[in-house]
C-alpha cells in the first residue's frame, strides 16, 4: 500500500512539474495513461489514479474517450521545477517535514507524536459539542492575557501534585509547548547569547533557536540527566544564558533526570546566573515521576512549560508556561504583541476534557499500553543489531544504537524512498556525534512492514 502510494505521488510530481516548466500547457492533452506509464515504469492503474487525484484538485479535465487535460491560466514559470528535485539535507528540520508532509499511507516510526487512534476522540467530540452548546464567546472571542482563568487554576493544581508550587497568576496560557519556549527565548535572549542544551535533544530546539540567531552548545546526556562534570565546563567556558532541558521522559533519550544530578545541575547553574527552561511535556506518560529542577528550585531561575499535544490532541493547540509572577506579566504583554489574544477554543476544549474523568483513564490505558510496545519493540529491533542505548521506564521513544558501522542518515533516505520515515541521530544532536543512533517512537512501530524496511535498508549498508 505505501509503495503505490509513492509511485502515485511519483506520477503526481511529474504532471506537475511539466504543468509548472510549461511542457504542459492549459488546454494541452497528457500524455495517454499507457504512454505514462511506460515512460514512468508503473502500472497503467496507478496513472489513473494520480490523473484523478489531479482532476479533482482542478488542475486536470477528463472528457469522456478523449484523454486527460490541463484546465486553468498558464502557471508563472516556475524555475525551480525545470531541475529534478534534491533530497533535503538531514537536518533538524528535515524530520518535521518528512513526517508532516507524509502521505497517510507512509509509516512514521520516527515521528514524535502518537497515532490518532491512540487520543482520546470521544472524550474530544464531547467536549466539542459542549462548547458548541454554550457561550458564543467560547466560540468566537479573543480569550484573556493570561488565558482561561479555569483552565489555569486546574494548571497549578496539577503541578502542585508533582511539587511546584505555583499560583493561577503565574501560569500563563500559550498555542502549544513551542510557542513556550518561543516566548521564553525572546524574552530572555539576545542574537549572539549562548543557549546550552542537551546532546542529543529535541531536534526543534536547534531549529527554534537557529531562528533566534543564538549559539547553541551541547552537553553530552547520560541515563541521568547532562554529564555533570561536561556541564560545569560549559558554563566556565561559555557562560550560557539558557539552559533548554526535558526533565522526565526526555527527548530522544527516555532517560530521566535523578534528584542527584537536578541538585548538582541546579547549583552550578545558580553560581553561573544562568536561567532553565524545563520542557515537561511528557509528564502524563511517566508511572513513576521524575525530579522536576522547577520543584527544586521553586520557579527562581527555572520556567517550567508544557502542552497536551501528545496525550490528548496534536490539532487542538494548547500549552502553557509557569514562571515567576514578575516574568508572567512581561510574557503576557510579549504574547499580545506576537499573537494577539490567543486560542480560547483550544483552552476551552483542553479544560473539558481534563476535566472528564475519562482523561485519567485514558492516560493510564495509554502508559500501559505503551510499556507493551516498548517490550515488543526492542524485541524486534534486536535480530537487526538495533540495541537501546537505555531502556526507558515509560513514554514513546527508545534510543537506539545501529549495528557497527551503519549510519543513520544513509539509512534513513534509503527507508523513506520505501515509505518508511526514521528520525536519524544527527537530526538530534548539536555536535553531530549521533551518527548511529535513531529515536523509535513504539507507538508508531505497529507495522511488520517497518522492519522489514529496515532489514533491507541495512542489508544495502554492509
Amino acid at each position: 500500500m505505501a509503495r503505490e502510494a509513492i509511485r502515485i505521488r511519483k506520477v503526481i510530481e511529474a504532471v506537475r512539474q511539466g504543468i509548472a516548466s510549461r511542457a504542459h500547457p492549459p488546454g494541452a492533452r497528457l500524455p495517454s495513461v499507457r504512454q505514462q506509464a511506460r515512460t514512468l515504469e508503473v502500472s497503467v492503474s496507478t496513472v489513473v489514479e494520480a490523473y484523478e487525484r489531479l482532476a479533482a484538485e482542478g488542475l486536470l479535465e477528463p472528457r469522456a474517450g478523449s484523454g486527460f487535460y490541463v484546465k486553468g491560466a498558464v502557471a508563472p514559470l516556475a524555475l525551480s521545477a525545470l531541475a529534478p528535485r534534491l533530497d533535503r539535507e538531514v537536518d533538524p528540520l528535515w524530520l518535521s517535514r518528512q513526517s508532516l508532509e507524509a502521505d497517510p499511507e507512509v509509516l512514521k516510526p520516527g515521528c514524535g507524536w502518537l497515532p490518532p487512534t491512540w487520543m482520546p476522540e470521544a472524550s474530544m467530540r464531547r467536549a466539542l459539542r459542549q462548547i458548541a452548546r454554550g457561550p458564543a464567546e467560547a466560540l468566537c472571542d479573543y480569550g484573556s492575557p493570561l488565558g482561561l482563568p479555569a483552565l489555569r487554576m486546574l494548571l497549578a493544581r496539577r503541578l502542585a501534585g508533582a511539587g511546584i508550587a505555583a499560583q493561577p497568576e503565574q501560569v500563563l496560557l500559550v498555542e502549544s509547548g513551542t510557542q513556550a519556549v518561543d516566548l521564553v527565548c525572546r524574552f530572555l535572549l539576545s542574537p549572539g547569547d549562548t543557549v546550552l542544551v542537551d546532546d542529543p535533544c529535541y531536534f526543534n530546539f536547534h531549529a527554534l533557536l537557529r531562528a533566534h540567531r543564538v549559539q547553541v552548545v551541547g552537553v553530552p546526556y547520560t541515563p541521568e540527566g547532562p554529564d555533570v562534570e561536561a556541564f560545569a565546563e560549559v558554563l566556565r567556558t561559555h557562560a550560557p544564558r539558557l539552559y533548554i532541558t526535558n526533565s522526565g521522559l526526555h527527548n530522544p533519550t527516555g532517560a530521566t533526570l535523578s534528584p542527584r544530578v537536578a541538585h548538582q545541575v541546579l547549583k552550578l547553574a545558580e553560581q553561573a546566573d544562568m536561567l532553565i527552561v524545563e520542557d515537561d511535556i511528557f509528564a502524563d506518560f511517566e508511572t513513576m515521576p521524575a525530579s522536576r529542577l522547577a520543584a527544586f528550585d521553586g520557579l527562581s531561575r527555572v520556567i517550567h512549560v508544557g502542552s497536551f499535544s501528545k496525550t490528548l490532541s496534536a490539532s487542538a493547540r494548547c500549552g502553557y508556561i509557569a514562571a515567576r509572577a514578575d516574568w508572567i506579566d512581561d510574557l503576557a504583554d510579549l504574547r499580545i504583541a506576537t499573537s494577539f489574544g490567543g486560542g480560547r477554543l483550544a483552552s476551552e476544549v483542553l479544560l473539558a476534557v481534563l476535566t472528564d474523568g475519562g482523561y485519567r483513564r485514558h492516560v493510564e490505558a495509554l502508559r500501559t499500553r505503551l510499556a507493551v510496545e516498548m517490550r515488543r519493540v526492542i524485541d524486534r529491533l534486536a535480530p537487526l543489531g538495533i540495541m537501546p542505548w537505555h531502556v526507558p521506564t515509560a513514554g514513546m521513544f527508545v534510543w537506539c544504537r545501529l549495528p557497527d558501522g551503519v549510519q543513520a542518515t544513509p539509512l534513513a533516505q534509503h527507508c523513506l524512498a520505501r515509505g518508511v520515515v526514521l528520525a536519524p541521530g544527527n537530526a538530534f544532536s548539536p555536535a553531530q556525534r549521533a551518527g548511529q543512533f535513531l529515536r523509535f517512537n513504539v507507538a508508531q512501530c505497529g507495522s511488520p512492514r517497518i522492519f522489514e524496511v529496515l532489514g533491507e535498508a541495512l542489508s544495502a549498508q554492509r
